[in-house]
């Protein structure tokens, strides 16, 4: 909410042009200081994204996956360097102007969920649309045909707390896609789940992609997930590297 108690409005954002990149990274560079040692996670690292791509980001752990991802979704400030979004330096923007292109575009999935443990499902997917003070009898209707999705249609009225740690991540994710946002970017999305339901959150996300022409951008150690992405990658010495 602004400080008039008004929702965050949509951000006007022209469509791509045909050939052009929808988000070019440029000459980006991040940093950590701990107890007096700069730790270099990206390191003038440039690269670019099409619409509708999917891509997945693979390698250990600690070595700037998380990193990138955060960056990527400007929840992270750069140390140098730029993210250019058709034609826009949104790593310029404000923090009003960024949270308003973040709500308008982008879609997060993150290792810990963050539901809100005294709503119930649907009432968490609810939420982003319920922001954007949509028509809450059209989000709710949106709510429960993505929950049903993701095989959640028997737990819309449970709490946080009644759910496991697999449906409560995929509540995370149907949370992320109610609005159907331009870009998808999920960190582990199917950490917490077994094989069977793994395979419905891949089929779903491209289901997503085809339909909508959803870019995503995933950072996983499932092998599984990676492949069914069109590009895997890596980062080494703080720069995105083609893994095929």
């Amino acid at each position: 909410m602004d400080k008039n108690g008004q929702g965050h409005r949509k951000m006007q954002i022209s469509p791509p042009e045909t050939g052009s990149p929808l988000i070019r990274l440029e000459a980006i560079s991040k940093q950590f200081n701990s107890s007096g040692t700069v730790i270099e996670i990206l390191n003038n690292l440039s690269f670019d994204i099409h619409a509708g791509e999917t891509i997945a980001i693979l390698g250990e752990s600690g070595i700037g996956k998380s990193t990138f991802l955060h960056v990527l979704g400007t929840l992270e400030p750069l140390d140098q360097g730029k993210i250019i979004y058709n034609g826009m330096d949104i790593s310029q923007f404000d923090s009003a102007r960024l949270a308003a292109f973040r709500n308008s575009i982008m879609g997060f999935v993150f290792q810990f969920h963050y539901l809100l443990e005294e709503f119930t499902a649907l009432e968490n997917v609810m939420m982003p649309g319920l922001i954007n003070r949509l028509k809450k009898k059209d989000i709710r209707n949106t709510a429960e045909e993505i929950l049903m999705r993701v095989g959640l249609g028997h737990r819309l009225q449970h709490r946080v707390s009644q759910l496991s740690g697999g449906e409560q991540q995929r509540v995370a994710l149907a949370r992320a896609l109610v609005l159907r946002p331009e870009i998808l970017l999920a960190d582990e999305p199917t950490g917490n789940l077994d094989k069977k339901n793994s395979k419905q959150i891949h089929d779903l996300l491209l289901e997503l992609n085809k339909e909508f022409g959803m870019t995503i951008v995933v950072v996983t150690h499932n092998l599984h997930l990676a492949d069914y992405m069109q590009r895997q990658l890596t980062l080494a010495d703080g720069k995105l590297v083609d893994l095929k």
